[in-house]
């Protein structure tokens, strides 16, 4: 079992930037990967950005250039960097890990509200 604890997110304005934070439970040595997802209501959940404990990432298509993920081993954390939010990126974002056993874990979510 892997425990995910995700922090960061609230309001911003258009064109601002947020970061997200998410903690594991276990090594991230021990996972396949860590990431995000988010769903915004009335939409399927969605791939936001994954990377692996040795820094190999893959970003959606719709956040591609504007979000970043990064990772601290030391910390079991993964980061999501947002800069250039759009209304359209409010949504709720989910932690997502994977491990080698192909067995997931979602965090808890936390909501990213893009408004003036």
């Amino acid at each position: 079992q892997v425990q995910l604890v995700e922090s960061g997110g609230g309001l911003v304005e258009p064109g601002g930037s947020l970061r997200v934070s998410c903690a594991a439970s276990v090594s991230i040595f021990s996972l396949d990967y860590m990431g995000w997802y988010r769903q915004a209501p009335g939409k399927q959940r969605e791939l936001v950005a994954i990377i692996t404990h040795d820094g190999v990432t893959t970003y959606g298509d719709s956040v591609l250039g504007r979000f970043s993920i990064s990772i601290d081993n030391a910390k079991n954390t993964v980061y999501l960097q947002m800069n250039s939010l759009k209304p359209e990126d409010m949504a709720v974002y989910f932690c997502y890990v994977r491990t080698p056993g192909r067995n997931t874990y979602w965090g808890q979510g936390t909501q990213v509200t893009v408004s003036s």
